[in-house]
């Protein structure tokens, strides 16, 4: 199977770091024009900068933004073929006891992992209807399927909730000709938060995990980056409403 994006247009949300960043790079090997977009507006432009990218600054769970960057791309590139929802995570959060947990903690958690994909998608919907055509590919994690190894209970409601939204998006926009996924990675070493998530652990955490990986190593950004590449292909076009779990097996 030989994958290529040639000639598609891509906005990954998320880019400035990690996992968002290569998807992009994925997304660009495989001939994709591809735009960016992250709350963190000296990092992605950086990174666009230094990779051939378009960047855009924005908050996803701001959805008048969100509408106009969909706006803006289609008004210069004419279409947008595939969306990666990449944006969301734990917001600097920890894991910390259910009584110590205010409404603006579990607010803002839901605003990065939920509301943004689904302001994006309501934008990117008509369009890709339109053209009968499209690709949407949500990051939800692990978290989405089972408890999470982070211990906050936002973002585990988050995840399943994205789940969810995959779900019920793959009935709404299957008969347009336009698919949505979600991959869920497993523990993958790719920005500040997991870097120190890891490092929590300890020794003997670190070896637990890793013992229960069947694959003996925590994930990569393009483990993640790779499943997107086929969800958001020509050659997955029967494949919807599904959640693949990329996480080296664990026990």
């Amino acid at each position: 199977m030989h994958i290529r994006h040639d000639g598609r247009i891509a906005l990954v949300t998320g880019a400035a770091q990690g996992i968002g960043q290569a998807i992009a790079i994925g997304l660009k090997e495989c001939g994709a024009q591809v735009h960016l977009a992250d709350l963190d507006a000296a990092r992605v432009s950086a990174f666009a900068d230094a990779n051939g990218f378009t960047a855009h600054t924005l908050d996803v769970s701001d959805r008048k933004a969100a509408a106009q960057v969909v706006g803006r791309i289609l008004a210069q590139a004419g279409r947008i073929d595939i969306l990666v929802n990449s944006a969301g995570g734990v917001r600097g959060q920890v894991g910390r006891p259910i009584e110590e947990i205010s409404e603006d903690d579990w607010r803002a958690i839901f605003q990065a992992n939920v509301d943004g994909a689904f302001w994006l998608a309501q934008a990117v919907a008509g369009p890709m209807r339109k053209a009968g055509f499209g690709r949407i590919v949500n990051i939800a994690s692990g978290a989405g399927l089972r408890p999470s190894l982070t211990g906050i209970q936002a973002y585990t409601a988050a995840k399943h909730a994205l789940v969810g939204l995959t779900r019920q998006f793959s009935q709404d926009f299957g008969p347009y000709g336009v698919t949505c996924n979600a991959v869920a990675p497993g523990f993958v070493r790719s920005n500040p938060s997991s870097e120190r998530q890891w490092q929590g652990y300890g020794a003997e955490g670190q070896k637990r995990l890793i013992e229960g990986t069947h694959t003996r190593r925590p994930g990569k950004a393009e483990d993640i980056a790779n499943a997107v590449m086929f969800l958001s292909s020509d050659q997955a076009s029967w494949i919807t409403g599904q959640i693949l779990l990329v996480d080296g097996g664990r026990s």
